[in-house]
């Protein structure tokens, strides 16, 4: 008899998901199980619990959410809904089954002001609706459960879905010069490392009841960069294995007007995460060959 626990993770394909499907099915620790619509509907916050229950899981990684960051300032409450209402219907459900939540959160909920990397501790003030909406499911999983973390991460990108790594590669097949935003500053995350430090903390979180393992920490990948910054760097492993390349142009966000407005320093601070789980997601260079090169190769 498989002695794997079962981790249900909300959504279908969404880029942390189909990275622990992917993941998972290599990990001698946990089956992973994608439980999304029609079975369980963020956006209908009352078939949450049943459809959870149904699953029997050890753990639950709450990861499924509204991430369009510029709808979100014409669609709040819809965001809310999803990111608010629903992260705090799941953690009721993990609570009342008696498993921990592991809850995926953003560097949206800081205003971007700070000068050095933002820690745990530091006061929270989101500047957008999506930041909001997020800040919203970070306060009612707290108070849903103390069987609890809360994992900020930023700038995702993966072999999945959309994501700036994948648009940028797609430009350069038709574009020669691309101009980027260079005075946003942040930690880009590949969502495949934070399917593996996830898998980690789950195992942490099951198999102990220490409390530090529980409450929020910041997860991001090594290093920091501009969005220009991390352009170059894509074309530049992009040329290595023979994909589009494009120059890129240095701009200030003030030239690229967007419907909400972005924290100019998104750093986070994860030596606490280290500290605790011993989880140290590796630079983001590193992570970055290696999907371009995966990409380049499918």
């Amino acid at each position: 008899m498989s002695t794997r626990k079962r981790m249900v993770v909300t959504g279908r394909e969404g880029q942390v998901v189909r990275s622990l499907l992917e993941r998972g099915a290599k990990d001698d620790r946990f089956e992973v199980i994608a439980l999304g619509r029609p079975e369980l509907d963020l956006s209908a916050p009352e078939t949450i619990e049943a459809a959870l229950r149904e699953a029997r899981p050890d753990v639950i990684v709450s990861s499924a959410a509204y991430t369009a960051v510029d709808q979100a300032e014409t669609d709040e409450e819809a965001a809310t809904v999803i990111n608010g209402v629903a992260a705090g219907k799941i953690a009721e459900a993990a609570a009342a089954l008696g498993v921990p939540v592991i809850h995926i959160s953003t560097d949206y909920v800081f205003d971007g002001s700070k000068a050095a990397p933002y820690v745990e501790s530091d006061p929270v003030a989101p500047i957008g609706a999506y930041g909001r909406s997020k800040l919203a499911g970070e306060q009612a999983v707290a108070a849903a459960t103390p069987n609890h973390a809360i994992l900020r991460t930023a700038w995702v990108y993966s072999p999945f879905g959309k994501n700036f790594l994948k648009t940028m590669l797609k430009l350069a097949e038709t574009r020669d010069s691309l101009n980027v935003v260079d005075d946003q500053i942040g930690n880009p995350t590949s969502a495949l490392d934070i399917a593996d430090a996830v898998l980690t903390i789950a195992a942490n979180l099951i198999d102990s009841d220490d409390p530090t393992l529980r409450g929020t920490f910041h997860m991001t990948g090594a290093g920091e960069a501009s969005w220009a910054d991390f352009a170059i760097e894509i074309f530049a492993r992009s040329a290595d294995v023979g994909g589009p390349t494009a120059e890129v142009g240095r701009i200030p966000s003030s030239a690229y007007p967007t419907p909400a407005k972005r924290p100019a320093n998104s750093r986070l601070d994860c030596s606490l995460l280290k500290a605790r789980h011993g989880v140290n997601l590796p630079d983001w260079k590193q992570s970055i060959s290696i999907i371009v090169e995966r990409l380049a190769r499918a």
